[in-house]
């Protein structure tokens, strides 16, 4: 199964209007399965519960496709770490792969095993078991995050998202990037006057939503096993036609790091733009980054 291709911008114009202006949420012939999902759970209007939890689900690349296994799993556990400092400990990690990797001794982290021979590409597959998990992997309302296994998280992040206990979920806007090779980091964000060319941190990370999500209810685990078969740039619309609208997080909350030997954007030749990214809009201010190294486990 790869990943499914984005519906075109003047689609999702059209659906959202139907949808958000109009008020049906009957699809239309031409809608692709996470659609369909997203209306069926706009339609359904449930009634948001407290959420107690994050979820994360980490889709884990395989030994056989990389080349160097430890040093895969060695960021791993330093994505692990940056969601073990959250001062609140409500949260919850999976890891999908087909070897069990050297995982920390902690009950929030599970392993998920992974044995489909199909050959390729594997992610959406594996974020495909893990949504099929969430039913015993959440038996609370929460958040769920896909999330990228060289990716950190933030420290406080957990906290700011169960304090505002927005309704829909968040969306990562301001994030960071870090070229490993060099050690600079850059702000990405909304564009504004100064810096037009800038592109938000949902743009360029997996990583960068958390959508609530009530496992007492089909029609919610439905859509974020479609929504999650897409690539990330879909996330923040196929949220709102949910009726599940993302709300940007408090700071920049996730650190994406890029030319660490094996990106999975390295292996589709996609990482060239975003080093020139990362020289763009790189961040000098000294304390800015005391705060990043303060925060992330860098």
């Amino acid at each position: 199964m790869a990943q499914v291709p984005a519906v075109p911008k003047l689609a999702r114009a059209r659906h959202l209007l139907r949808a958000t202006v109009l008020g049906q949420t009957t699809p239309t012939a031409d809608m692709v399965a996470s659609e369909r999902a997203a209306l069926a759970l706009r339609a359904a209007n449930l009634a948001p519960r407290t959420a107690e939890q994050v979820t994360f689900l980490i889709p884990l690349v395989g030994p056989h496709h990389v080349g160097d296994w430890p040093s895969v799993t060695d960021r791993l556990r330093t994505t692990l770490q940056s969601f073990l400092a959250q001062d609140n400990p409500n949260w919850i990690a999976a890891i999908c792969c087909q070897t069990e990797p050297d995982l920390p001794d902690d009950p929030r982290i599970t392993y998920v095993p992974f044995d489909d021979p199909t050959h390729g590409n594997d992610k959406w597959r594996k974020l495909g078991v893990l949504n099929a998990a969430l039913p015993r992997l959440t038996p609370a309302p929460g958040y769920v995050m896909s999330f990228d296994a060289d990716d950190l998280l933030r420290q406080g992040t957990v906290q700011d998202m169960l304090t505002r206990q927005e309704t829909g979920g968040y969306l990562v806007q301001s994030g960071l990037v870090m070229d490993v090779a060099t050690g600079d980091i850059a702000l990405a964000d909304q564009p504004n006057l100064v810096t037009p060319l800038r592109k938000p941190f949902w743009k360029l990370c997996g990583s960068c939503a958390a959508v609530y999500h009530d496992p007492s209810e089909t029609d919610s685990t439905a859509f974020l096993a479609e929504m999650t078969q897409h690539e990330h740039r879909m996330f923040p619309y196929l949220a709102k036609l949910a009726g599940q609208p993302l709300k940007r997080l408090s700071r920049p909350s996730v650190l994406y790091m890029l030319n660490h030997g094996e990106n999975f954007g390295a292996r589709r030749g996609r990482v060239g733009y975003k080093t020139r990214f990362v020289q763009s809009y790189k961040i000098s201010d000294a304390a800015t980054l005391d705060d990043i190294r303060r925060d992330f486990p860098i």
